[in-house]
């Protein structure tokens, strides 16, 4: 499993890690995603690169 954070002010809350990876992502009250928990290894990359805005990195 691989560590991941979001930069919540990068963040326009679109929801695409949330609907890519539903077990590791969530949207809060306040429209940003944020980590629930460790991404799958083999989901790691395609997460952070399909982030429009570039908000997800790798720990």
């Amino acid at each position: 499993m691989a560590k991941v954070k979001i930069n919540s002010e990068a963040c326009i809350g679109c929801g695409l890690c949330a609907a890519t990876c539903p077990e590791s992502f969530a949207i809060n009250g306040e429209g940003k995603a944020e980590v629930i928990a460790d991404v799958d290894d083999g989901m790691v990359d395609t997460v952070v690169e399909s982030c429009p805005v570039a908000a997800i990195e790798k720990e």
